[in-house]
């Protein structure tokens, strides 16, 4: 039985606190893809081996090792609706992938929704670990706990030269992919963001959207990652991601206060613009509402607006994505009926202000 504030609350427990350079950096994610040795990868798994894997993962769940980090619930992706999937994906507890071509798909969510362990995804295991703010060697030690507890209770397929072997070979070595979510508002209204694209691509790392590979990045969030998992330690893969990192975190407090300097008039009606339209319009799509909710995160960054608190902000990133709005309502929303939804729903978080 799945616990229904999953469902029903759009932040996790770990997400209503701020953490270190929240300003810029909305979270900070470490995922581990690791196999079972002498099985199928799950896009070639019968229904039989798939289930072999789940069983071996289900014994660690019992483990008092993994009960000593945290209480975990079990979801069977065949016992949830498609609702429910979506609403896991917009809130990066499971990929779509693990959403839409599971057999025998699973996931297991920490009490507070910090860790998330996908079972029988594109690999056997995806160990997520996920922090608030610009935490990644923190991320990084908890994952690497979770992993040590389960490659003592699961042989692990692993080759000395290669490393950890994964369904995907970009992924092989390491299996790590360590990445922060970051609000780039300000680099992309002075025109530097594709000069910073180019530098990034240049160090090994990639950039993607909101929902990772293939998504759009909407709302001027940026989702930058490590491409390399072979030939490097997981430290000089951490160590390179929270250099480059500190150095973007750094361009856009400068871009910042070079808007302020420079156009504080320009800033100020963009961001009072866009809280006027959350406030009362009565129709808005996901790609606008991303956006002016994107220039009043920066309004309140930049203390022109006093009003809106980040938490708010927070919730509605989640909040106002399709799968939610329709778990929200409880019902089944047309395209129309979800943009009237979302407007309604906008409305009274920005009117209610403060948490």
């Amino acid at each position: 039985m799945s616990n229904p504030n999953i469902f029903e609350q759009a932040l996790s427990d770990w997400m209503k606190g701020n953490g270190p350079e929240s300003d810029v950096v909305i979270s900070t994610r470490i995922r581990l893809a690791r196999n079972v040795r002498n099985q199928p990868f799950p896009m070639l798994a019968t229904n039989q081996q798939s289930k072999e894997v789940l069983d071996q993962v289900l014994q660690v769940l019992g483990s008092k090792e993994l009960k000593a980090v945290s209480g975990f619930q079990l979801l069977l992706l065949d016992q949830l609706s498609d609702l429910q999937k979506r609403v896991l994906v917009e809130k990066h507890l499971i990929s779509p992938n693990l959403a839409n071509e599971s057999r025998n798909g699973a996931v297991m969510i920490s009490d507070n929704e910090s860790v998330s362990i996908m079972v029988n995804e594109e690999d056997h295991l995806r160990i997520q670990c996920l922090r608030p703010g610009f935490q990644i060697r923190e991320a990084w030690e908890l994952a690497n706990q979770i992993d040590d507890i389960f490659e003592s209770y699961i042989d692990y397929a692993f080759e000395e030269r290669h490393g950890f072997l994964t369904s995907c070979p970009t992924n092989v070595g390491t299996g790590i992919r360590a990445s922060v979510m970051m609000h780039l508002p300000a680099l992309v209204l002075t025109q530097q963001m594709n000069r910073i694209l180019q530098a990034i691509n240049q160090v090994g790392l990639a950039v993607r959207g909101l929902y990772g590979e293939g998504s759009e990045a909407i709302g001027n969030l940026f989702q930058i990652s490590n491409q390399i998992t072979l030939g490097q330690s997981e430290e000089e893969i951490i160590d390179n991601l929270h250099g480059v990192a500190k150095q973007i975190i750094g361009h856009e407090r400068a871009a910042r206060q070079k808007l302020i300097a420079e156009s504080k008039m320009r800033v100020a009606d963009r961001v009072s613009r866009s809280y006027g339209i959350l406030s009362h319009a009565a129709i808005i799509d996901s790609k606008e509402a991303a956006q002016r909710l994107s220039d009043v995160r920066l309004g309140v960054d930049l203390g022109l607006l006093k009003n809106v608190s980040p938490y708010a902000l927070n919730e509605l990133l989640v909040m106002t994505q399709p799968g939610f709005l329709q778990q929200y309502a409880g019902t089944k929303l047309s395209a129309d009926d979800r943009d009237i939804r979302r407007a309604e729903l906008i409305r009274h978080k920005i009117a209610g202000g403060a948490r």
